[in-house]
């Protein structure tokens, strides 16, 4: 698949084949395509990434997110097999840019993935929305002063995604002004 054919493509996947993990060659590459992400002044240092494949942990994480949610039979990963948090250190000034670098490098794995074959879902509100729970934050292992931000459930969908072009995205799908 080229570039433009990947972007078009890619989409959110909520329903994963839970017991078929994703292979650590296709891990190696969605995690080289994070560290190809642009960061601002190139702050890599800012950024951390855990990969949770332990499922014992996953389990516990879904159902503190169930309860949380008011759902206990709701799972915000959708039962895919891997999860990936990616974490940052705010900056000392306050500027949200550790925000954006992210939002970059979930962009980066989640085109990753389409491109393997993978279906992933941007997730956010599971860390957001919701007090963390310190067993999880624990078992993260983060550096001081790192919060996670972001996390991509990944695995093999249960169904594939439909190969599209950039001419099948309607252009009215953003509203777009020009000023010349």
């Amino acid at each position: 698949m080229n570039t433009l054919d990947t972007l078009a493509t890619r989409r959110s996947t909520r329903k994963f084949m839970p017991s078929q993990q994703v292979e650590m060659e296709k891990l190696a590459t969605i995690l080289k395509a994070a560290y190809a992400s642009p960061v601002g002044h190139s702050e890599y240092k800012g950024l951390h990434i855990s990969v949770i494949q332990c499922a014992a942990l996953l389990k516990e994480l879904a159902t503190y997110c169930g309860k949380a949610f008011g759902n206990e039979k709701y799972n915000p990963f959708y039962n895919a097999p891997t999860l990936i948090i990616v974490s940052a250190k705010p900056k000392e000034d306050g500027q949200l840019v550790y925000i954006a670098n992210v939002g970059c490098v979930m962009e980066n794995m989640q085109l990753a993935a389409t491109e393997l074959g993978l279906g992933c879902v941007f997730l956010w509100a599971m860390l957001n929305r919701i007090p963390q729970s310190p067993a999880f934050l624990e078992a993260l292992a983060l550096p001081e002063g790192f919060k996670p931000i972001s996390a991509l459930a990944l695995g093999y969908p249960q169904m594939p995604l439909p190969k599209r072009t950039l001419q099948d995205i309607p252009d009215n799908k953003i509203a777009t002004n020009f000023i010349l």
